[in-house]
């Protein structure tokens, strides 16, 4: 790890870890109380768990993956440790947490080092994303729903990835905590061929599979 990665780590607070078991390995995250997006959330466990179960349903050797809202990046590094290329996304000031567990958690276990990448969604993708050089076959994206977040930019970024042409899949899941996650499920079945994988009743946690409507 190098020295601006642990200049950059310094700065947060209230450090925890947490050492989670799939895809063969163990698995440490480090969370900060700092932000929400430092925390492992219970929608990033289940796709995790759903993606090592399902995997030849969701075959992810050699895919190119591509993360919303990574976090901690848990669920990128399941998705590395799975064999797929990985692209994961967060704010900027996410990426330092974000690229030491992807490092210390994949570095000689994967087939492919997984890349990380500042994302606002709805602001500027096609400049920093364009389509033509950024082919995914699966978009990923777990409990990214934000009770005062702006979920139409986020169905934008995830129909901008995830749109007619680019015959990608989109696995989303989320923790059904408030009455806007339920908005945001309508809003996203209306702007998707949307199908619910799993529902897991004692976490509160659905699982959809997307594909862009015609």
């Amino acid at each position: 790890m190098d020295q601006s990665c642990t200049h950059e780590l310094s700065r947060h607070h209230s450090l925890g870890e947490e050492i989670f078991h799939f895809a063969g390995h163990n698995i440490s995250i480090r969370e900060s109380l700092d932000s929400f997006g430092a925390l492992v959330w219970p929608g990033a466990i289940a796709l995790c768990q759903f993606l090592e179960n399902h995997q030849q349903q969701v075959e992810l050797v050699d895919r190119a993956v591509l993360e919303l809202g990574a976090g901690t990046g848990l669920l990128s590094v399941v998705a590395s440790l799975l064999g797929a290329r990985v692209t994961a996304t967060d704010l900027p000031d996410l990426l330092p947490n974000l690229s030491f567990n992807l490092q210390r958690n994949t570095r000689g276990r994967s087939r492919h080092a997984p890349q990380v990448a500042a994302l606002s969604w709805g602001e500027d993708l096609q400049r920093h994303f364009p389509l033509h050089s950024n082919h995914f076959q699966y978009v990923l994206a777990a409990d990214v729903v934000e009770p005062h977040g702006r979920p139409e930019d986020l169905l934008d970024t995830m129909g901008y990835f995830c749109g007619r042409g680019s015959g990608a899949t989109l696995l989303w899941a989320n923790k059904i905590r408030f009455e806007s996650d339920l908005r945001f499920a309508q809003r996203f079945q209306e702007r998707f061929n949307a199908t619910l994988l799993a529902q897991l009743p004692q976490q509160e946690v659905w699982i959809y599979g997307a594909t862009a409507k015609e």
